[in-house]
């Protein structure tokens, strides 16, 4: 396996999926000869040329509407839009036609296309640059929504996204960027709608997504090491299609669950998720679902503020150990 960043498994995954499609080409805001703002797409032009890599003007109108039309068409397109954020300029685009059009054309028009974004905050880049919107994309019937926390999930999922017949919202934590991790050599094809198991406990479940999952994953630590509890962590992965035979089964065996999210508090989704485990699982929790949520504010631009909104890992040790004592 190789190690590679989680900002080189992007360009790894696009890459693996245009040099297997010629129908697979890439657009979006100094995506070509900059290399991406995050330098995620570095070296794609230089492979595959400015007719399949290209650099858009500075509208997210334009973008998603040239997206649109290659799919339309019968290519396979991949968008990106700088920051997540700024889907909030295009959202009709996303929201009304593109989630749309299959179903109300009854499959005579599709849309196998990806939506490329840097989300969340962790990177001192204020209000405007920093929410967390996967629960904007959720809330959409006809949208898959795709959120990995590691190099070979992104490469993964990434071409399982491309492969998909579907609209496909992928969303980046940006913040994650720098982290490394080992990547399978290779051809390497995630599923999409597959959470994953990636610590096992007998004591509390907790569900997390993106940036959260590395912090869920320290707080378990510690919550093993100094208080004895034993957590389950699962990677959700995917919000739509949601894996909810992983988080039930997970629940049904620890009796508790925890949801950490970067969103806010308000519609987020481990609403969604408390909200299944409740219906389907209530006798047999030991305890109230507990949600570690970013507050309903807009995110602050001081460090020291950031970090005090967003869930960090000694707010989900507090929060367990309220639940299991």
């Amino acid at each position: 396996m190789a190690e590679l960043s989680y900002r080189e498994a992007v360009a790894a995954g696009i890459a693996q999926e245009m040099r297997r499609d010629p129908d697979v080409l890439f657009l979006g805001e100094d995506v070509a000869a900059a290399g991406g703002v995050f330098k995620a797409t570095e070296g794609l032009l230089d492979e595959f040329g400015p007719k399949r890599v290209k650099d858009t003007p500075i509208s997210e109108q334009a973008i998603i509407g040239a997206t649109m039309g290659a799919a339309m068409t019968g290519l396979r397109p991949i968008a990106e839009i700088m920051f997540s954020d700024f889907f909030a300029v295009c959202w009709d685009l996303v929201a009304n036609q593109i989630a749309k059009t299959r179903y109300m054309t009854d499959g005579q028009c599709s849309f196998p296309l990806v939506i490329r974004s840097a989300n969340g905050g962790g990177s001192r880049f204020g209000a405007q640059h920093s929410q967390s919107i996967e629960n904007w994309a959720m809330a959409i019937p006809g949208l898959k929504v795709v959120a990995p926390s590691t190099p070979a999930d992104v490469k993964g999922l990434l071409a399982a996204s491309i492969r998909d017949p579907d609209p496909v919202m992928f969303f980046e934590q940006k913040s994650l960027y720098s982290v490394k991790g080992e990547v399978p050599d290779g051809e390497h094809v995630d599923t999409l709608g597959t959470a994953r198991v990636v610590c096992t406990g007998t004591d509390v479940t907790i569900a997390a997504l993106a940036a959260m999952v590395p912090r869920a994953l320290k707080a378990a630590k510690i919550l093993k090491s100094e208080h004895g509890i034993s957590a389950s962590v699962i990677d959700i992965r995917s919000l739509v299609p949601l894996d909810t035979q992983t988080l039930l089964k997970s629940v049904s065996e620890t009796g508790r669950l925890v949801t950490v999210e970067e969103n806010p508090r308000l519609c987020g989704w481990g609403a969604e998720v408390a909200s299944i485990v409740a219906e389907e699982l209530f006798w047999d929790l030991d305890g109230p679902i507990v949600r570690v949520t970013t507050p309903h504010v807009p995110l602050p631009s001081a460090a020291s503020l950031e970090d005090e909104v967003l869930p960090n890992v000694e707010r989900i040790v507090r929060s367990v150990q309220r639940l299991v004592d």
